[in-house]
């Protein structure tokens, strides 16, 4: 009876921990696929002179294989893309489009700010 009770006690220590090594390696490769997406559209608005419609044109252009998953969503498509029809990189820019790229989540992160706000 005493083991089980310690083995209780270790489980329910164990588990919370588990989840929150989890939830940490989610918010790290959302972080990491927010770099290479803002990379990607920054190199495509470059090389093409014009700024992305939709993240299916970086697809498209060779850019991703296909459309990174947002780690805390666990989608493709829930992606908040910020587009500005001002905004121009560079001065022989012809086309506004895709600016910036955001979680869709509105969940609250380890950091204490919304996913979507990084």
């Amino acid at each position: 009876m005493i083991v089980i009770t310690i083995i209780g006690i270790l489980v329910g220590v164990a588990i919370p921990m588990y989840q929150s090594i989890i939830l940490r390696s989610k918010e790290s490769v959302l972080k990491a696929n927010l770099h290479t997406l803002r990379e990607a559209i920054d190199q495509y608005t470059a090389d093409k002179k014009k700024a992305p419609q939709t993240l299916a044109d970086l697809v498209d252009a060779g850019y991703f294989r296909e459309v990174p998953h947002d780690p805390i969503t666990n989608s493709s498509d829930t992606w908040e893309v910020i587009t500005d029809s001002t905004a121009i990189a560079a001065p022989d820019q012809t086309e506004t489009g895709i600016v910036d790229v955001h979680s869709g989540s509105t969940t609250v992160s380890t950091e204490g700010t919304a996913y979507n706000t990084w």
